[in-house]
């Protein structure tokens, strides 16, 4: 990589570092402050469906932007409304009001994710695009980690003085972006192929030629694998206390292990693999890497062997997202913005759905989230080995 290109990818490294840390600091304290202004568990609940949600209906049109007015634009109005969510969230004790900041931030969150990841496309050759995509994602690993540990020791202070810094962080990242940040300058490559994509249909006719799309089965595979990985984090937390009497240090212990699992393989490792390999034989191995953790899962007898499962499938998720995202911005022809949108709307579905089925299979029996994970990331092994079987089938023809 030039050094240019180096550059630009440090600036949207710090970007979404900062824009997912100042989310992850409000995270451990989120449920001790529902309480404080009498709400419960339905309340966080809600916290993160309705945000996710926003993200899922906004994700696509926020992508189309991306590709129509520029990937800076979307990327600096996106930590702008991620700034104004925190800074609501601070301001107000009234629940819908609260409700209302998820709304904006899950806003904020659909312009900014798809558009980095647009703008890595951008900025990269196909060979080069695996590097720049999981340095990105380490950063958003990294923010993973980073974030709950700040908002924990903030909270000593002030229940509410993390999201008053989260605010303030947020918007320090707006004014760096503002500053620093060049714009990508996409449709200088194909600019009539560019405008056609952005004026010849419908926002509503795009979204549903998604389905006639080369990178259709990677948005397939994003979102069944988001439904069973999701289905797992959400309650992990539940069974370690119920199954282990673990400690919420314990707890933290393991999520910040894996975090910084995550941040190594995705800077060291993901780009290596991809160049030996590929993008679909990776997808294919690492998928089985984590449905055989999911099935250790299961008889996992203690604490310390739960936790070498855990780190086996965050291993195997901290390869596939990254290269997820590579495979279909290197399919998506001129509509690279919009592709990324798609892959965070598909990723936001599973997001909602895999917590909410779980939560209600765990109140059955704790163990079922687990085996709804297993079955899901089968399902997907399935559908991404029938679709490389067809392609290729397809190439042999061509």
């Amino acid at each position: 990589m030039s050094a240019d290109q180096r550059k630009k990818i440090i600036i949207l490294m710090i970007n979404m570092f900062i824009a997912i840390a100042s989310f992850g600091i409000i995270i451990p304290i989120l449920p001790s402050y529902l309480q404080s202004i009498g709400q419960g568990g339905m309340a966080a609940g809600l916290m993160i469906a309705i945000f996710a949600a926003a993200q899922f209906l906004f994700s696509p049109i926020a992508g189309k932007w991306a590709d129509q007015y520029g990937r800076r634009r979307m990327i600096i109005y996106g930590l702008i409304g991620l700034t104004l969510s925190m800074f609501v969230f601070y301001a107000s004790d009234i629940i819908w009001v609260l409700y209302f900041s998820r709304v904006i931030g899950g806003i904020g969150a659909a312009m900014l994710v798809p558009a980095i990841f647009a703008y890595i496309a951008d900025i990269t050759t196909f060979d080069q695009r695996a590097k720049g995509t999981s340095l990105v994602s380490a950063a958003m690993s990294l923010g993973i980690v980073v974030g709950p540990g700040i908002g924990g020791f903030l909270a000593d202070y002030s229940i509410k003085l993390p999201f008053l810094v989260s605010a303030l962080v947020s918007l320090g990242a707006v004014v760096f972006s503002l500053v620093l940040l060049k714009d990508s300058d996409a449709a200088n490559a194909d600019a009539q192929h560019t405008l056609d994509m952005t004026q010849s249909e419908s926002m509503l006719s795009k979204i549903a030629s998604s389905t006639k799309k080369q990178y259709f089965i990677p948005l397939v595979i994003t979102l069944v694998m988001s439904f069973g990985l999701l289905a797992y984090e959400s309650v992990v937390g539940l069974y370690l206390d119920n199954q282990f009497n673990s400690t919420a240090k314990d707890i933290a212990f393991m999520i910040t292990a894996t975090g910084i699992v995550s941040v190594i393989v995705q800077l060291f490792i993901v780009d290596r693999i991809v160049r030996r390999f590929g993008e679909v034989a990776i997808l294919v191995t690492f998928l089985g890497v984590a449905a055989f953790g999911f099935l250790l899962s299961l008889f996992a007898g203690s604490y310390a062997m739960f936790f070498g499962v855990s780190l086996v499938i965050f291993l195997a998720t901290s390869i596939l997202r990254p290269v997820l995202n590579t495979l279909i911005s290197k399919m998506a022809d001129g509509e690279v913005g919009f592709a990324m949108g798609m892959n965070n709307a598909y990723m936001s579905i599973g997001n909602v759905a895999g917590p909410l089925l779980a939560g209600m299979l765990y109140d059955v029996n704790i163990v079922f989230p687990f085996i709804l994970g297993l079955v899901m990331l089968m399902i997907t092994i399935f559908i991404t080995v029938g679709w490389q079987r067809s392609r290729a089938v397809k190439a042999a023809t061509a």
